[in-house]
């Protein structure tokens, strides 16, 4: 029904924002992109609105879907999406109509789902996780608050990615493995083997390649 359609804002005006774009269905209604850059700020090419942050303000009961972050910079999305300074439930959580998530499953606030991501039986998935296209999540796997997913990603049963990873696309996590607080898995990797929390790994398999610093946030 019409009166069930809830007005959305997408945070920023990126790559994942304008994706998001083809996940909503019928129960949004796009009001425009929010970006904090003003050479962004205006009407794109393709006629979206483009705002600044006074949008949040100006249509209060709008909901924000808050997408920010890439492999060079998944780390700072926490400080970035708390940055909003929005109360929780103006998350919205879009999950692309062809998606199949299990009604077992467990899915937070601000999460994105692309087209044919497929989330299984127990599964549960954090606050502000965004998951590209053709993603499978087998049961019981477990991701954590904060994570970027690529496309083509298999994370099989029981396995945990924690909170703030970057999982590049194509890769394949071993089942019951366990991915640390703000790990990197670079692209088409093959993980068979836990991965430290804050470290770097690529390969087939996956080996460390570099080490970052962590935090406890």
């Amino acid at each position: 029904m019409l009166d069930d359609v809830k007005d959305l804002l997408i945070f920023p005006y990126n790559g994942n924002g304008l994706e998001a774009l083809d996940c909503i269905g019928e129960g949004y209604r796009f009001l425009g992109f929010i970006d904090d850059t003003p050479a962004k700020q205006g009407t794109d090419p393709y006629g979206h609105p483009v705002l600044g942050r006074a949008a949040l303000i100006d249509f209060p009961e709008a909901l924000v879907l808050a997408v920010p972050g890439g492999p060079k910079s998944y780390r700072s999305r926490s400080d970035v999406i708390h940055g909003l300074g929005i109360d929780a439930r103006r998350f919205a959580s879009v999950i692309h109509p062809s998606a199949n998530v299990s009604p077992l499953a467990s899915i937070g606030r601000n999460v994105l789902l692309m087209s044919g991501v497929v989330v299984t039986s127990n599964a549960v998935i954090g606050d502000h996780v965004c998951v590209l296209p053709n993603t499978v999540i087998h049961h019981d796997a477990r991701i954590g608050a904060w994570t970027l997913i690529g496309s083509n990603v298999t994370i099989a049963g029981n396995a945990l990615v924690d909170e703030n990873c970057y999982v590049g696309s194509g890769t394949s996590v071993m089942n019951g493995l366990q991915i640390g607080k703000g790990a990197m898995i670079g692209l088409g990797s093959n993980v068979i083997r836990n991965v430290p929390a804050g470290s770097k790994v690529a390969g087939n398999p996956a080996r460390q390649v570099q080490t970052r610093h962590t935090d406890n946030r």
